[in-house]
């Protein structure tokens, strides 16, 4: 019966993803899926407006590390891993220490990593950009579209906004959505 704990590789940071694609390929091609059952690059899906137009991309929740699953009792493993390309080695392991094993991670961070990563997948409608009290926003969706304003609240939880907005001349409180809005250049 193998012996699976998580650990932290570290990956030349913008390449997480190609490494873990070779590193999956590696693990088909070996055939060593019962010693490494899972590879994951934890990431967030973050929604930003740009131009008025809602756009998504991924964002890595830890730049620069993949989580290994792994039974490293296999010798043959570790030395997998360290060799394929992008990957730098195991976080905990001192570099040129090549004796030392690496050090897994606690139970507990495992369960806070992937449990965040499953809130996400959960919840995916993340804003990339957080908004601040007193800055100058655009209103680009709803009534009061294509009219400006000041922040007067946030309201992160909820993902509104209070904002001030001039209509007539006259001040008017109005509670948007962060999709709503864009600041201002």
């Amino acid at each position: 019966m193998a012996e699976l704990k998580w650990y932290m590789v570290r990956a030349v940071s913008g390449q997480e993803r190609k490494a873990k694609d070779y590193l999956d390929n590696e693990i088909d091609r070996e055939n060593f899926q019962e010693f490494i059952p899972q590879v994951i690059t934890p990431s967030e899906k973050v929604y930003e407006m740009r131009n008025g137009k809602k756009r998504s991309r991924d964002r890595n929740l830890f730049p620069g590390y993949i989580m290994v699953q792994a039974d490293l009792a296999n010798g043959e493993v570790i030395h997998m891993i360290k060799n394929i390309p992008g990957i730098i080695g195991f976080l905990g392991q001192k570099a040129g220490m090549a004796s030392t094993p690496p050090v897994p991670l606690r139970q507990i961070e495992v369960d806070r990593i992937l449990g965040k990563v499953e809130e996400i997948d959960e919840f995916d409608e993340q804003l990339d950009t957080p908004y601040i009290v007193g800055e100058s926003i655009k209103v680009m969706d709803g009534p009061f579209s294509g009219f400006t304003g000041t922040i007067e609240e946030v309201f992160e939880e909820r993902r509104k906004l209070n904002v001030m907005v001039k209509i007539f001349g006259r001040n008017t409180p109005v509670e948007l959505s962060y999709m709503q809005v864009e600041k201002e250049d």
